[in-house]
């Protein structure tokens, strides 16, 4: 039988960067979700101030194996 895995949905902001941002979002996320295995980049948005990006946030989702499954 193969494996379970179950995806969520994560926004990471960053003031430097889009790798920033994801890096952050999986730092935290695995701090309380373990077997974190893959991610997928949904989507790229940011905050605009003074004519300038100000925030680079990124849309993801982790997949992780579920345990006992």
């Amino acid at each position: 039988m193969g494996d379970t895995y179950k995806m969520i949905t994560l926004v990471g902001t960053s003031a430097e960067s889009y790798e920033d941002a994801i890096n952050g979002a999986l730092e935290t996320a695995s701090e309380t979700v373990r077997n974190l295995n893959w991610f997928e980049v949904k989507e790229f948005r940011g905050r605009v101030a003074d004519g300038k990006a100000a925030e680079f946030q990124a849309t993801i989702m982790v997949g992780f194996k579920v345990e006992g499954a």
